[in-house]
């Protein structure tokens, strides 16, 4: 343990063991003192170029501010951090309108950190909110940020309060709220069961993904209480996107044996998949039925329209706002909050054979 911390703290050019303070800030970023504080406490009186300096510095540094001098700022700044993983996911659209306006009726205004995939942009979002820029984080990128998970584990309290929302995040002990994954999975399985397909194919998600873990185990309940046998060679890799689903489709018509319906653990898997088959005159859902699991905008409107798990998005949304409102003005909230899912019938799914 002593040797990883003194490894740690060399990599940021401090003496082994000690805790960086503001005077390391200053150096890394050819600053003074003076003016790592005006970054944080005021930033509106430095220039954008010298803030991005200060706040690169603190994450190189590992700095947090003392929160008891953090705490003498004449004002909060009414801001929330919204951490996504990736922007252009359309999934992530009605949430954003769910937070914003349960934020905006309380006075708050939020800023949107878009992860992307980056290190760079997760530890500069990390040290955003461990300077207090922000007075809160909503967490819809299943992860806590670097500082945050540092401070976690080591039962120091986070800077801000945060709040996990759409997936949960083991071993964090904030609050979460969710959906049914495994139950909404179930259920599904079930319904397709009940039309009459005894061969149901399952397109997964990211592997290691806990949505993705949760609703595989619903997939696999749902074919036990069916009286169908699990079937691994029926079970394909995915990762949410819409080549995913290209190539699960690709590979049902190369196949001799295909089965008869296919359960995609996300919509835009599910309509790429319907892309491949259709382009190869593979009929749906006369001779593959397909169902998807969120109900994004466009399973209504695709031809054939999908049969998917209805997420209330908007609702988690405004449920994640509430949850950090109430954290930020002291008041005792739910550790899990988890909020029922609905079948929607539509047109790309039918009997079995």
């Amino acid at each position: 343990m002593a040797e990883r911390s003194a490894a740690r703290s060399s990599k940021r050019g401090l003496p082994p063991g000690r805790a960086a303070r503001i005077q390391d800030v200053a150096r890394l970023a050819g600053v003074s003192t003076a003016t790592v504080s005006r970054a944080l406490a005021s930033p509106e009186r430095v220039s954008p170029e010298t803030r991005t300096r200060v706040l690169d510095a603190i994450a190189k540094a590992g700095y947090v501010p003392n929160p008891a001098a953090r705490s003498l700022r004449s004002q909060k700044s009414r801001m929330v951090l919204v951490v996504l993983p990736a922007l252009e996911n359309v999934f992530f659209s009605k949430i954003l309108r769910g937070i914003e306006e349960t934020l905006f009726a309380a006075g708050y205004g939020m800023i949107i950190g878009d992860l992307d995939g980056s290190p760079e942009k997760e530890a500069r979002f990390a040290a955003f909110a461990a300077a207090g820029q922000v007075d809160g984080v909503l967490l819809l990128n299943g992860h806590l940020l670097g500082s945050q998970s540092e401070s976690i584990k080591s039962r120091r309290k986070a800077p801000v309060p945060l709040v996990a929302l759409c997936e949960a995040i083991p071993g964090a002990e904030i609050p979460q709220i969710e959906v049914e994954n495994r139950a909404a999975a179930r259920a599904m399985t079930l319904y397709l069961a009940s039309l009459g397909h005894r061969s149901i194919a399952y397109l997964c998600g990211p592997s290691g993904n806990v949505l993705e873990h949760e609703r595989f185990r619903g997939y696999c309940d749902g074919l036990r209480e069916a009286g169908l046998s699990f079937d691994r060679d029926l079970v394909w890799p995915g990762d949410y996107t819409l080549e995913a689903g290209i190539r699960a489709g690709h590979c049902i018509v190369e196949r001799k044996r295909r089965p008869s319906t296919v359960f995609c653990s996300n919509d835009e898997m599910a309509i790429g998949l319907m892309r491949a088959l259709t382009s190869a005159g593979i009929r749906v859902p006369q001779d593959v039925s397909v169902a998807g699991f969120d109900d994004i905008e466009f399973a209504a409107i695709v031809d054939p329209a999908l049969t998917t798990v209805h997420q209330p998005r908007r609702e988690l949304g405004r449920a994640g706002a509430e949850v950090l409102i109430k954290l930020l003005r002291g008041e005792t909230v739910p550790s899990r909050i988890r909020l029922p899912t609905e079948i929607i019938v539509r047109d790309s799914t039918g009997p079995g054979a």
